[in-house]
Parts: structure tokens; C-alpha cells; sequence
């Protein structure tokens, strides 16, 4: 199957009244173990990659191995820039071949955010690529360091944002955060409500999925969101596995180490993808 568009499995997603995964890989056994799910379930998800996890993971070497893994997929694949700071970066994958960037001018004032939201879609165009933006504070950074909070997305600068910019994709603020919650997480969905209402054929997207009930993650999905990304969750489950492994086998060996890893990702992305797509 090829490359495909973002948009393409967000449509089929809205229609399909569920969300399509965007499972975040930051190395070759978190993206082993998410197509491994992908070719057991043949449901297509969104590989991404965030420009703040560029230290350990360089989009010169993970965007190949993510481009790669979805060209020789048997089912549907998108590949997506997570949160791209600079206008640089999201250049750069652009022209590897992503098939959606995200611009991440959610700490900006709303102005800015739309300026530079609109260059990135201008620069996407030739392309022919998708573009993701934020509007509202999601909880934490995406790569930890400060957490500026949550500031909930308002209906009425959605509604300004997406006529203004015509973006693809639009991340909300609803209480949801990147990374581990403290305490159970109390999403907003009268504010989601409001803002499907609004913006009917917009696509919604949901950060900071890791945590959120299965219950609230369908729930969402049947409110308007269509896309939920998932990273922590997956980043988890290397370090669980490779954890249990070293205790069980004191002195090691990397290639079974790596091989529980690939299986630990791949149980984890399994049951996500199949919680979205209300499978499960």
C-alpha cells in the first residue's frame, strides 16, 4: 500500500464515527512493534515523530526508517511531524517525504499563531502535504521541561483560527497533557462539543492520550475528535520491557532485550489502535 495522506485516514476515521492512532516511534523497536500491530490488525494508523525528541531520535535517521516502514505496509500509513518548532525543521520533513507536518505555535499569541501557521501550509502546498496546528495550552511540553498548563481552547478563536488559516488538522486543549498525569485526567468534553458544533468538518485532534480511560478515549472519538496521539504510553513499554528482561537475566543479551521490547510496543500500540477504531 502506499504513503498516504493524513487527511485521508481522518476522513475515513470521521466517517467511521471513531479516531484514527498517531503512535509516536522514537527508535526501531518502538516502530518494529507499532507495524507489527498495524499488519496483525490491518486497521492504518499515523507514525510521528516530535521535533523535541530530535536528541535521541534525529529525524535524519528515524524519518528513513518511518518512510520506509510505510511504503512496504500492507495497509495505509501516514507519517507525521509532531510538534515542529521552526519553520527549518518542518522544511526538512517536507522534503524527506512526510505526509503531514504539525506547526506548534500554541504559546504564541493567536496573531502569531495564525501568521505562522498560514506559511507553513503555504510552504506545505508544493508538497501536496498536510498541515496540524494547536490552539489552547495542552498541559507540559511535548519534549517535558516546563508546564505552562492548561489554557482550554475557546470556540470562538477555533472558529478564527481554522477561517483564517484553512489547517488541516487542529489540536484542542480540553484538559488533556502530554506525558503522565497527575490524577485521573478530567477532560472537557462540553467545550469539545462546542467546538464540533462549530466547525463540523474540521478535524480534531487530541495530544496526551497516554492515561485517558478507554471509555473517554471513544467517547472523544464519538464527539469529533479523529485523530489521538499516543507517545508516552509507547515510550513506556520499551523501558518496562527492557526492565523486566535485565531483572529476569542479570547478565543480558541485547538482541532478546530488544525482541521483548518490540513485543511490549507492539501489545501496547495493539490495544490503543483497537480502543480508537471502538474494537475493543
Amino acid at each position: 500500500m502506499p504513503l498516504v495522506k493524513m487527511s485521508k485516514l481522518l476522513e475515513n476515521a470521521r466517517k467511521e464515527n471513531r479516531a484514527c492512532a498517531s503512535l509516536s516511534v522514537y527508535s526501531m523497536e518502538s516502530l518494529m512493534g507499532v507495524m507489527a500491530a498495524v499488519e496483525e490488525l490491518k486497521i492504518p494508523v499515523i507514525l510521528q515523530l516530535a521535533e523535541a525528541r530530535f536528541g535521541t531520535a534525529p529525524l535524519e535517521l528515524m524519518g528513513p526508517m518511518m518512510l520506509s516502514a510505510a511504503k512496504n505496509s500492507s495497509i495505509d500509513v501516514a507519517v507525521h511531524l509532531d510538534h515542529g518548532l521552526t519553520f527549518e525543521t518542518i522544511e526538512k520533513a517536507l522534503q524527506m517525504g512526510f505526509t503531514s507536518v504539525m506547526y506548534d505555535g500554541s504559546l504564541l499569541p493567536i496573531e502569531e499563531n495564525i501568521a505562522n501557521t498560514k506559511k507553513v501550509i503555504e510552504m506545505a502546498k508544493s508538497y501536496d502535504a498536510d498541515v496540524e496546528a494547536e490552539l489552547g495550552l495542552v498541559g507540559k511540553g511535548e519534549g517535558g521541561g516546563v508546564d505552562h498548563g492548561v489554557a482550554y481552547t475557546k470556540k470562538e478563536d477555533a472558529l478564527r483560527f481554522c477561517q483564517e488559516t484553512g489547517v488541516t488538522a487542529l489540536a484542542i486543549a480540553i484538559g488533556n497533557k502530554h506525558g503522565n498525569y497527575d490524577g485521573e485526567p478530567k477532560l472537557r468534553f462540553d467545550i469539545l462539543e462546542e467546538i464540533h458544533q462549530a466547525l463540523p468538518e474540521q478535524f480534531l485532534v487530541l495530544h496526551g492520550g497516554s492515561g485517558i480511560s478507554d471509555e473517554d478515549f471513544q467517547r472523544a472519538s464519538h464527539l469529533g475528535i479523529q485523530k489521538i496521539n499516543i507517545a508516552t504510553a509507547l515510550a513506556a513499554a520499551v523501558v518496562r520491557a527492557c526492565k523486566e528482561y535485565c531483572e529476569e537475566n542479570p547478565k543480558g543479551d541485547f538482541y532478546k532485550m530488544s525482541k521483548r521490547a518490540v513485543e511490549e510496543v507492539e501489545k501496547t500500540a495493539r490495544h490503543h489502535i483497537l480502543v480508537f477504531a471502538g474494537k475493543e
